[in-house]
C-alpha cells in the first residue's frame, strides 16, 4: 500500500486487488463516498479529491452545461459513475463525463451498464498529480471517444483513435471549441469572479456562433 498526501489530492493505492474485492468495495462505500476508484487488472487506486482538484471539476460542468444552452442541443451528465466491464478487468470513476451524440440512446435510463450501453461521449479527468494507474489504458478499454485531461496548469484534448488516445485541438463533442479557448477560460477561472466568467464564456460562444452563421 502507498499513501501519497497532496493539497489536491490524496492517493492509496493497492495491488492484487481481485475484481470481486473491487466490485465489494464499491457496494459497501456507495455512490456518496467523496473517493473515486480507478482499477486496472488487479491494481486499485483511491483517489480521495481536495479543494484544488474540485475546483476546477466545477468550473468545467458550469462551462460545458453553459455551452450546451447556447448551442441549443442536449446532454446527460453521468458525474462520476463507476465505468466498469468485467470482461476487461477496467473500471474508472471520471471527475465528470458526458453523454452528448449517444444522449438520445440513454435517456430516460435509471442505470447504466457498459456490456450493453455505450459508454460516455466525453470524459474529463484533472490529475494534479500523477496517477499511480494508467487512466488512458482504462479510458480506452472502455471506448470513451474523447478525454479532456487538466493537470492544474495545462488543457489537453484527446480522441480516441484505433484504441488509443490522440491529443487534438478541437473537440469531437464541441467542435466549436479548441483546446486554446477552453483553457484561457480555465485559467481565468482562477483570478475572476465565476458569475462573471459564466458571462465572458456565454458571450464567447455566442460570438464563435454569430460567426459560424455568418
Amino acid at each position: 500500500m502507498l499513501l501519497q498526501s497532496t493539497p489536491a489530492e490524496q492517493r492509496t493505492v493497492l495491488h492484487n486487488v481481485s475484481w470481486d474485492t473491487f466490485e465489494a468495495l464499491l457496494k459497501d462505500t456507495g455512490e456518496k463516498r467523496g473517493s473515486r476508484f480507478a482499477y486496472d487488472c488487479g491494481t486499485l487506486e483511491i483517489m480521495t479529491p481536495l479543494f484544488a482538484h474540485e475546483n476546477p471539476k466545477i468550473q468545467f460542468d458550469r462551462l460545458i452545461f453553459a455551452l450546451v444552452e447556447e448551442l441549443d442541443t442536449e446532454l446527460i451528465s453521468a458525474g462520476s459513475t463507476t465505468l466498469k466491464r468485467k470482461i476487461l478487468k477496467k473500471g474508472i470513476e471520471p471527475d465528470t463525463c458526458y453523454y452528448i451524440q449517444n444522449e438520445p440512446t440513454i435517456r430516460g435510463q435509471g442505470t447504466l451498464n457498459l456490456e450493453t450501453d455505450p459508454p460516455p461521449d466525453l470524459a474529463i479527468e484533472i490529475d494534479i498529480t500523477s496517477s499511480s494507474v494508467n487512466k488512458f489504458n482504462i479510458y480506452a478499454a472502455l471506448g470513451v471517444t474523447e478525454l479532456w485531461r487538466y493537470d492544474g496548469s495545462v488543457l489537453q484534448f484527446y480522441q480516441l483513435v484505433k484504441s488509443e488516445y490522440l491529443e487534438i485541438q478541437f473537440s469531437v463533442a464541441f467542435p466549436l471549441i479548441s483546446v486554446i479557448d477552453m483553457n484561457k477560460f480555465i485559467q481565468q477561472s482562477k483570478t475572476m469572479g465565476e458569475i462573471a466568467l459564466l458571462k465572458s464564456f456565454r458571450a464567447w460562444v455566442r460570438g464563435k456562433i454569430g460567426e459560424m452563421d455568418k
